[in-house]
């Protein structure tokens, strides 16, 4: 063979090798995107952006304004260890048996095969992984470094929990966790009592308005931080080349939201802030505001995606942005089992306009004991206190006071958003249609899903209530004679 010849074959050999199937879609040279996510604890979508009154939320509302705002994204967990176990792994806690909050502490729980929290893929795509704790200095401030989750993870999930690592290791995946949304609520005094708009479920009372202006307060706070992060990465010049998600792990910590399946304790805001220095995905436009039905288990695969890597054969999520976005979803499904010592099992299923709720438990009350919710939420003890008195509304009295719950629940979202109206015994054309669709849909999901809450808890697990109330990082171990909010 003439040497040109061999040089061509060679240079063709080289070129095959390099476009061999792999967990990189990209070329390994190719220029990627630094990926930020912030996550707030226990949040619904109660920033300026999206109309709540009496809370200053102005970094953030920028940032939707250069991103996208999304208003139907729900996580499929409403407490924190059983949701950042989905979104973090892309599966359902209810697949890979997360499922009961904070269940598998130290019991040595694996999730499945084929299975891996989210970091452990980014560092196959090649990137740097960092949960961050340890902020600059002037910052005044820490990451919680929070994970929750509930199973076993023998390696360390993340390479760094310094911020001055990100600038000389790119590109990045980071997290920055707040605690401000979680009890107790933390901030300056600002919103005012008198004018916030407290949700009817709630009595009208100065301890419920005073504790509402709290949780407002500190969403105030929060976005003060995230002001000084978003400041810290425009004088760090990583800017325009860093991908910005905030999210909230759940829906709010109130005493129908956090913990329970309602729109309050599902929905969570969602912004994106593309990277100026990459083009935009399809489906993506700047000041855009989306309605698209998005469950958390779809961030891992659509981040994934972003940083070059093919979405994994196990994973549940599906793309929502990109050249590799999958169908848009018509429903979002979520799941509650036992929440520390509490146990109930709801199973929900939500369209764009009604959600549908299957109560497994219900010959159990909504004020079932929680020592969590009656240390931390002085509104469900002013429920009680009230209910003696005989001063809450009749939907609060037969709401909150009812010694069972309904079995089935059907709510149409777009005309009542606190979802006050179960309309599953209603004989209107469009309710019953709905209701029949949804609980179809939700008993597929059942089925599809392989949804492992159908297997009861051993009692020896469920009585031990000490592993569900320390918070934070797995790795660490709760500290003795200390408690901490679930």
């Amino acid at each position: 063979m003439k040497p040109i010849l061999r040089l061509l074959a060679f240079a063709f050999a080289i070129a095959a090798l390099h476009s061999a199937p792999g967990p990189l879609h990209a070329a390994p040279a190719t220029k990627r995107p630094n990926i930020l996510w912030l996550i707030a604890e226990d949040f619904c979508p109660d920033l300026g952006c999206y109309g709540t009154k009496e809370v200053w939320t102005p970094n953030l509302d920028r940032l939707a304004a250069q991103g996208m705002r999304y208003t139907r994204c729900f996580t499929t967990a409403p407490v924190c260890s059983a949701s950042r176990s989905a979104f973090m792994t892309g599966m359902y806690q209810t697949t890979i048996g997360a499922h009961h909050h904070r269940s598998h502490r130290d019991d040595g729980y694996r999730v499945p095969e084929g299975v891996k929290p989210l970091p452990d893929w980014m560092r196959e795509a090649g990137y740097f992984t960092a949960n961050l704790v340890e902020m600059p200095l002037d910052f005044g401030f820490k990451g919680t470094g929070k994970t929750d989750w509930n199973f076993t993870y023998d390696a360390k999930p993340f390479e760094s929990s310094r911020w001055d690592d990100l600038k000389s290791h790119q590109p990045f995946y980071a997290q920055i966790n707040f605690h401000e949304k979680h009890r107790a609520f933390n901030g300056p005094k600002r919103a005012d009592r008198a004018k916030l708009f407290l949700p009817p479920i709630y009595p009208d009372h100065p301890v419920a308005r005073e504790d509402w202006g709290k949780y407002l307060d500190a969403a105030t706070e929060l976005d003060r931080k995230v002001g000084l992060i978003l400041a810290q990465l425009e004088k760090d010049g990583l800017a325009d080349n860093t991908i910005i998600m905030f999210i909230g792990d759940h829906g709010e910590a109130h005493v129908r939201g956090k913990q329970f399946v309602y729109d309050d304790g599902l929905n969570i805001p969602l912004l994106i802030r593309w990277a100026k220095s990459f083009p935009l995905p399809k489906n993506f436009t700047v000041g855009g505001v989306s309605d698209q039905l998005i469950p958390a288990i779809d961030f891992a695969p659509t981040f994934l995606d972003a940083a070059g890597h093919a979405k994994p054969a196990k994973m549940q999520g599906r793309i929502f942005l990109g050249d590799h976005a999958e169908p848009a979803r018509e429903y979002a499904f979520g799941a509650r089992d036992r929440c520390d010592e509490t146990m109930f099992r709801f199973r929900t299923a939500r369209d764009a306009r009604y959600r549908y709720i299957k109560n497994f438990m219900p010959e159990r009350p909504f004020l079932q004991a929680n020592d969590y919710k009656e240390r931390s939420y002085p509104v469900w003890n002013l429920i009680k206190e009230l209910g003696a008195q005989g001063k809450l509304t009749e939907w609060q009295k037969n709401f909150y006071l009812a010694p069972t719950m309904p079995p089935e629940e059907l709510f149409d979202t777009q005309t009542d958003p606190w979802c006050m109206n179960n309309l599953a015994a209603s004989t209107r054309p469009e309710h019953v249609t709905a209701l029949k669709r949804l609980r179809t849909e939700l008993e597929k999901w059942l089925v599809e899903s392989d949804d492992q809450g159908r297997f009861p808890e051993p009692p020896e697990v469920t009585a031990r209530k000490g592993a569900t109330k320390a918070g934070g990082d797995p790795e660490k171990k709760p500290k003795k004679g200390k408690k901490k909010a679930a």
